[in-house]
């Protein structure tokens, strides 16, 4: 069976990754619109409402309109913005936290944001077993390539060479903190310190840990046992069991990729640990969900055309 897609927002960066993760499949056949129609409001209600399924890779506010023009339609979304992602009614794009059934059923998927799905899957796992508190002050320090700012950040990196570095969020409140809390199960939500380096892509996200300072907390090797034994079985999620690498890179020369890799790292008296996920920001961390989840809700394979 053949299912009709169409991505809103295809000329962006998340909506070309998804239409080359699609491109070539038969389970599939995208509604393309042309330049001149692409951005029409009439146009995109009659695609929104020919199609099976919709990706919204669109601002917020775009995505919302998305919404409004799909109503009375019979059209499945997954909405790559943050309008939706704690919104009530919209399944969150993340299976191996939520259910995989959950979202194979869902008719209104939030994709995750690509932070939030590092420390979401570090977190939410150990918080669930009780091996982490729940009113914990969690930090989140994190860097990611500049394609996932969009056009506009990409072009500034690539205009400048001489941009070694840029953290922002400095005012506090990013827009990705909100699913951070709601879906790693937290009491507060956490000190979120994310930074972008110039690389295109390629992401890290880390949550120290002073285990000594948190009533309750496991050890470090509790910890990625927990890890282990909650993503056994996943083909896109991993814990790395290897012996303690000396460091952790991120190249250039990534090539794209929707896996997600995990790692615990402890001190050796169990004092402190350093929970780090490695991952694609246009992968798992954006086109990559959004195709997983497409895949379950037209019953295929989660991974079908991934790149693991």
């Amino acid at each position: 069976m053949t299912h009709s897609v169409f991505i809103d927002g295809a000329a962006g960066t998340t909506g070309l990754e998804i239409a080359d993760r699609l491109a070539g499949r038969s389970e599939f056949e995208l509604i393309i619109l042309d330049d001149a129609r692409r951005k029409d409001a009439a146009a995109r209600k009659e695609a929104l409402h020919a199609a099976d399924f919709a990706v919204l890779c669109l601002h917020d506010d775009a995505a919302r309109e998305a919404v409004t023009l799909a109503q009375g339609s019979k059209v499945r979304i997954i909405d790559a913005s943050t309008a939706h992602r704690v919104a009530d009614g919209w399944t969150y794009g993340f299976p191996e936290i939520v259910g995989h059934e959950a979202v194979a059923k869902a008719d209104r998927v939030a994709n995750p944001g690509c932070y939030p799905s590092g420390f979401i899957a570090l977190i939410a796992p150990l918080v669930r077993a009780g091996l982490l508190p729940v009113d914990f002050p969690y930090t989140v320090n994190a860097v990611s390539g500049y394609s996932g700012g969009g056009k506009g950040l990409i072009e500034r990196f690539e205009a400048d060479a001489d941009i070694a570095f840029r953290t922002y969020g400095l005012a506090m409140g990013h827009k990705h903190v909100p699913e951070m809390t709601r879906y790693a199960g937290l009491a507060h939500p956490p000190v979120f310190a994310p930074s972008v380096i110039p690389a295109h892509r390629g992401m890290v996200v880390e949550v120290p840990l002073p285990l000594f300072a948190m009533a309750g907390a496991s050890t470090p090797e509790a910890l990625r046992e927990a890890l282990v034994a909650f993503y056994a079985g996943s083909p896109v999620v991993s814990v790395n069991t290897a012996p303690t690498p000396d460091e952790l890179l991120l190249r250039r020369s990534m090539a794209p990729s929707d896996r997600l890799e995990l790692f615990v790292f402890g001190a050796g008296d169990g004092s402190q640990a350093r929970l780090i996920a490695v991952l694609d920001n246009l992968g798992k961390g954006a086109s990559g969900a959004a195709v997983q989840s497409l895949n379950l809700m037209a019953g295929l394979p989660e991974d079908a055309g991934l790149a693991l």
